[in-house]
């Protein structure tokens, strides 16, 4: 019998790359993408693993860079995907030049929603799959100083929610949505982050993030928000004026605060 296919988008280092070893430990064959060259290096440690990994450089914040992505499966069935992919520029919203915002809603916004779509639609058909997208519990906080960041990820969990529901009738196939709190990776380098106070601060083991997340995909839940104070974020954000949440998101992701 063959392999499962499992798809990790995101894949080269972080949350997603730890996601595409979850896949390799569960004997999925792996296809993992990156728009960097760090995708093959990530590729040669799950290989490995034991895994059957095929490594896809190409850029998700374009269509075409998602149709390279499925057109490298040969046709296979897709069995899992792990849409991981993300981008973000922090910084006064008013000084991102207009590549660097527009690049963060194609990534976190258009690609993904194109590859759910076309991924889903295929799992749909065949009545089987599972897919597990990576949120943040930011999408329930505004985000000075991360403006766009935090509103992609606000589409990504209202988009999701209603997905699920929409295809709440189709058994055999699940939408899971991994809300994490922030995480020891390169986003906060790859954000110009690092001296906000949120860039220098103790963070999740995204080892641990990303195990939560599979897990929660395998069980067909529809939200995982791993870690205690992630939690007590999310519950107080629906109760918490929205100035007031601004306010202290402010404290933590200005330029500058991590010396204040």
């Amino acid at each position: 019998m063959a392999q499962k296919l499992a798809i990790v988008t995101g894949a080269s280092t972080g949350i997603g790359y730890h996601l595409a070893a979850c896949a390799a430990e569960a004997g999925y064959d792996l296809l993992i993408v990156a728009d960097e060259p760090a995708i093959h290096t990530a590729a040669s440690r799950l290989a490995a693993m034991g895994a059957q990994v095929q490594p896809v450089e190409a850029d998700l914040a374009t269509l075409e860079g998602v149709d390279t992505l499925l057109a490298a499966t040969g046709g296979r069935r897709i069995d899992v995907l792990c849409a991981n992919a993300g981008n973000s520029k922090g910084g006064p919203f008013l000084d991102q030049s207009l590549e660097d915002w527009r690049r963060s809603v194609d990534t976190n916004v258009t690609g993904t929603v194109y590859l759910l779509q076309r991924v889903l639609s295929a799992m749909v058909r065949h009545g089987e799959g599972k897919i597990l997208v990576t949120g943040s519990i930011v999408g329930f906080i505004p985000g000075p100083f991360n403006a766009i960041y935090n509103a992609t990820k606000a589409f990504i969990v209202n988009f999701t929610e209603a997905l699920r529901n929409e295809i709440k009738e189709q058994k055999g196939v699940t939408l899971t949505t991994l809300m994490p709190g922030p995480t020891e990776t390169e986003f906060f380098a790859r954000a110009d982050m690092l001296d906000t106070r949120v860039g220098a601060s103790e963070k999740d083991d995204p080892a641990e993030v990303a195990r939560k997340g599979w897990d929660a995909m395998i069980a067909g839940e529809g939200h995982i928000v791993p870690g205690l104070a992630n939690k007590a974020q999310v519950a107080g954000a629906g109760v918490v004026p929205q100035s007031v949440l601004a306010e202290a998101h402010r404290k933590i992701a200005e330029p500058g605060s991590a010396d204040r």
